[in-house]
Formats: structure tokens, sequence, C-alpha cells
């Protein structure tokens, strides 16, 4: 005969069982707090990134944000990564950005992180590319000027916002791939470098339900071309209004990678700008449906600025020589430069070059380039700290220059330095920058591993 059991000492002690297996479970070792803020114009601007354009914007196509992913260990000590809808952060405007986010947060220079998605259907803020912009006028110039505060203020904004929305999380990490990335040197190199893997970092709630996922990709965002006078956010644009149609309630977050010498391939139209934030999508998508690595904490951070030297370049009667040049940008640069030379007496010869590393426990070292890096950094960067736990970022923190390897410093053309002009840099880098740059990322990566 079998006893009946008591239904009241049955629900006590399942109550109980649930109780003890909710203590034996860890606590989550993360806070995560999101925010998103736009920062489409509201009005005609001068849109960034190509010489070409002869007018300012007629229009939206596709709206564009400010994000921010703020994290905190279980030591409290709390990091934000902003990615933006933008060309680039130019030095002085991230300078003033992570001075008001230290100011008003306590957050230090190393613990955040500027990544601009490199569009070419943004807005011109800053005037780190004022020799390319030939066609712009002074109140258009004013205009971005404005518009460059209001971004400040945006940045800053998103960030407290994330700050104040900090709570338990987890975090994963894994790595997909993506094929529309092609090396672009000597008008297209299908047989040259490119880095086709997407990282992606997965960030969930407390009940396991996914609250954003950052994602990266090494290829310009140039798939739309100068003949287009709308703002866009191009490929990554797409991608992540792709992702947030397919998780609602989550907020994708683009990174840009070392992509410098890379674009779509091929470009030109508006069908190809969807396809390629599709397939983008899809391949962020197949991850998060994948068993991830899971990454604890703690969450190490460092930030230098090492000195990156310029070549000899002319002196005064050889920029002035060049104001003869045939070509209408060679002739700007000339000018500015002795612009230069008049109101300082001399031009500069080197540049102080931001290096940033993330370490998330033992699983994933995230390396944070400045300005415009050539794919060869992150093939180099990877096979040296272990590709699966690195990912490697450009186009963070300071977008002020084209960054050549050896090689392509060698072999020369736009990305070698011909693209120095349009940044009003006084001339290529000299031999040796790229040792330079790694070595600094492998001392701050000893400094937090």
């Amino acid at each position: 005969m079998t006893a009946s059991l008591n239904p009241f000492l049955f629900i006590t002690v399942v109550g109980l069982c649930l109780l003890a297996g909710a203590a034996a479970s860890p606590a989550p070792e993360w806070k995560a707090g999101l925010a998103a803020v736009c920062i489409t114009p509201k009005k005609s601007l001068w849109m960034a990134g190509f010489a070409a354009r002869k007018r300012a914007s007629e229009g939206v196509l596709q709206d564009l944000y400010v994000k921010a992913l703020a994290l905190e260990d279980e030591k409290g000590r709390r990091a934000v990564v902003v990615t933006a809808d933008l060309l680039g952060f130019p030095g002085g405007v991230a300078k003033r950005i992570a001075e008001r986010v230290r100011e008003k947060h306590r957050i230090p220079r190393e613990r955040l992180v500027l990544n601009a998605s490199h569009t070419h259907g943004g807005p011109v803020i800053g005037d780190t590319l004022r020799v390319g912009y030939q066609d712009m006028t002074e109140a258009q110039w004013s205009d971005a000027r404005d518009y460059t505060r209001e971004v400040e203020d945006r940045v800053v904004e998103c960030v407290a916002a994330a700050l104040k929305d900090l709570r338990p999380a987890t975090l994963r990490f894994g790595r997909g791939r993506a094929g529309f990335a092609g090396n672009r040197r000597l008008r297209l190199n299908p047989d040259g470098p490119v880095d086709h893997d997407v990282p992606v970092l997965r960030v969930d709630g407390e009940q396991g339900e996914l609250r954003a996922v950052l994602f990266g990709y090494a290829c310009h965002n140039t798939t739309l071309v100068a003949d287009v006078y709308r703002f866009h956010g191009d490929y990554a644009g797409f991608a992540q209004e792709w992702l947030q149609r397919r998780h609602p309630g989550s907020a994708a977050l683009f990174v840009c990678g070392c992509g410098a010498d890379v674009n779509p391939t091929p470009r030109g139209k508006l069908e190809m700008v969807q396809q390629y934030g599709e397939e983008l999508g899809k391949a962020v998508d197949e991850v998060l449906g994948r068993s991830l690595q899971p990454l604890s904490g703690p969450l190490r951070c460092a930030y230098e600025e090492v000195s990156v030297k310029f070549a000899p370049f002319p002196d005064r009667a050889g920029w002035e020589a060049k104001l003869n040049d045939r070509d209408v940008y060679v002739q700007r640069h000339a000018r500015e430069m002795l612009a230069i030379l008049e109101r300082k007496g001399k031009i500069w010869t080197d540049y102080a070059y931001p290096v940033q590393v993330w370490q998330l426990g033992k699983d994933l070292t995230w390396v944070h380039l400045a300005g415009e890096v050539v794919v060869d950094y992150a093939l180099r960067l990877k096979k040296e700290l272990g590709g699966e736990r690195t990912w490697v970022s450009g186009y963070s923190n300071d977008v002020f220059a084209y960054i050549p390897s050896e090689r392509v410093l060698r072999e020369g053309g736009y990305e070698g330095g011909e693209a120095m002009i349009y940044y009003n840099q006084p001339g290529p880098f000299a031999p040796g920058v790229e040792e330079t740059i790694v070595s600094t990322v492998h001392k701050l990566v000893r400094r937090t591993r």
C-alpha cells in the first residue's frame, strides 16, 4: 500500500529545493547598460567621405545613431564602448568627449572607446578632411561646427543613459564569417588580403533574453558612392536594422574593423547595400544561435598614445612649388601647410597615436586602433595574440590618417601615403610605423592579460 503525499509538504519541499537551486546558481559577473540616440541632422549638411561631392545633403535614406554599451565587472569597474554612424571621431572631438565623460562619470580614458562605422553617408564633423571638401562654403563649415558640438553632446548623453541602465548581464563571444569584402588596392585586387571574420559579443539579461549584440567587420562602409546625397549608415546601418527587426527589443551595435584597404565588392547600387547588410546580419544571427564562449571578468583596460613619425617633407620653397601643381588638392594642401608655417613657424613631424586594449577575463583581448587601419594589422595581431580570442578594431578614438603596414607603405598608392593630402598631414609615415604600433599593442596586452 502506498502512503499518500501531503500536498502542503510537497509544495514546501519543492519550494525549498527551488530556493536551494537558485542560491547555488552563480550570480551574473557583469552588469550591462544600453542606450541609443538618433543623430540624423535636422537640416541639410555637407556629407563626409567623398571629395567628389559637389553639394550638401538632400534628405535621409536611413537614420544615423550613436549607441553605447556600458559594462561593469564584479569589482565595480566600469567601461563604455560607443559606436556611431559617422566617418570618424577626429582627435579633438574624441578628447573633448572623453574629458566630459571623465568629469561627469569618473570613467578614465582607458575605459572609454569611441568607434565610428566610417559610413560615407554621414555629415562632416570636425575639420580633419578639410582639404578634401574644397566646395564647402564658410556658412557650410559653420553648420558643420554646430553639428559637431551637437554630436559631442549626444555622445555624452548616450554614455550617461547607458550607465544609468546598468543591470545584471552575461557576456558571451563567438565569430562568424561574411564574404563581401574585397581588397581594393590597385583598383581591385582579388588576391589581396582580407579579413572575413565577424566577431560577435552577445549580451543577455538575467532571464537569458538577448539585450544587445556587438559585431564587427573589416570593410569600408562605401557600398553607396558619391552620387548619393541622402544620409545613411551604409551596409553597417542596414545590418543593425536587420538584426533589431530579427530580435525585437534588443540593440545591435556595429564596430568597424581594420578595413582601410578593403571595399564592398561589387558596389554602387542601393540593392547591394541592402544585400550586404542582410548578409552581415545573417552571419551575426548564425553566431547568436550557437553555443558561445562565456566571458568572465575582470575587465582590465589600458590606453597609450605613442609617437608615430612622418617621413621628411618639403621645406617652404617645396610647398610653394606645389602651388603650381596640376592637382587642385595638391595645391590646396600646399596652401594649408604654408598657412601652418606662417602661424606656428614649423610643421609637426610626428603624431600622438592612440592604442587601447580591453581584456575581458582570460577569453577576449579587444584591441582598438586609431585611424584608417589596413587589414594587415588585424591579420598579424590575431596571429600573434591568438585568433580565437582576439578582436581588432580600427577607426577608434581618432581618425586622422590612413595607417599603412610596412608592406603598404613600401607599395605606396592611396593608403600608402597619397591620402595624407586630404587628411592635411605633412606626408606619408616614416618606415617603422607598423612596428611602433604593434609593439605598443603587445605592451598593453602584457599589462592587461
